[in-house]
């Protein structure tokens, strides 16, 4: 009875989080204009998915995303739907979101508060330099104000986060915060590589970039949408989870 009790509550869980990824899907909710793409909040209950019932519960709700996104290409096609018909672009990385996620929490888990809060000071420092340094490039190699303005809202909000792991969350486990940055840089950058690797003078061409410049572009959309993700994740992924685990 206990053993059918879990199967029952984790396949509840899975329904109820992959309807939750299908409503944002379809609704403006799950996506924050970024450029010329969209980043996505579609991948956080994947994230909450994982950390609550472990990775097979995750990646099955990650099934579920990576199969709606299929559908949405199919149904309301944008000029770079064509590349989320691929599975290994649109299923695969989704599925993994909720495997890095569970493992990633599992073994940080163990660490304690201080190695996980230098572990995230780490991830803030890395992208506060590669933030600085685009800024310096944008300005001195101009081309398009929309890049300043990016990367300075950017470095903004990144600064913000660093001010406040420095003050109220020094005396916190972050286990789930860096869960939340590894589960979403593991959607933003699989399906940005199998874009690269699969699609990448054909994407490009598509959202009216020039071809020579494939690889930058793409590594770009990744730092521009992987970044806000990352940050949106942390604050719902660490709220909800927190609450759950109260609730348990």
């Amino acid at each position: 009875m206990k053993r059918k009790s879990v199967n029952v509550r984790k396949l509840t869980v899975i329904g109820v989080l992959g309807a939750i990824s299908v409503v944002l899907g379809m609704t403006p909710l799950g996506f924050i204009p970024v450029g010329p793409t969209r980043a996505t909040i579609m991948h956080i209950p994947v994230i909450i998915g994982a950390i609550m019932e472990g990775p097979i519960v995750g990646g099955l709700v990650g099934l579920i995303f990576g199969i709606f996104s299929i559908y949405q290409a199919i149904t309301a096609p944008t000029p770079v739907s064509f590349v989320f018909l691929n599975p290994l672009v649109s299923v695969l990385p989704r599925i993994l979101i909720g495997i890095t996620s569970y493992y990633a929490y599992k073994a940080l888990n163990k660490l304690g508060n201080k190695k996980t809060i230098y572990l995230l000071y780490v991830i803030w420092t890395g992208i506060l330099y590669y933030l600085i340094r685009g800024l310096y490039t944008n300005i001195i190699d101009y081309k398009s104000i929309w890049m300043i303005i990016m990367n300075a809202v950017l470095l903004v909000v990144t600064l913000g986060m660093v001010y406040l792991t420095a003050t109220k969350l020094k005396d916190k486990a972050l286990d789930t915060v860096i869960a939340a940055v590894i589960g979403t840089l593991t959607n933003t950058v699989l399906v940005l590589s199998m874009i690269y690797l699969l699609y990448a003078e054909r994407f490009v061409v598509a959202i009216g970039q020039d071809v020579e410049f494939a690889r930058r572009v793409i590594f770009g959309i990744g730092v521009t949408n992987g970044i806000p993700e990352s940050i949106i994740a942390v604050i719902i992924v660490t709220s909800v989870v927190s609450a759950l685990k109260k609730k348990k």
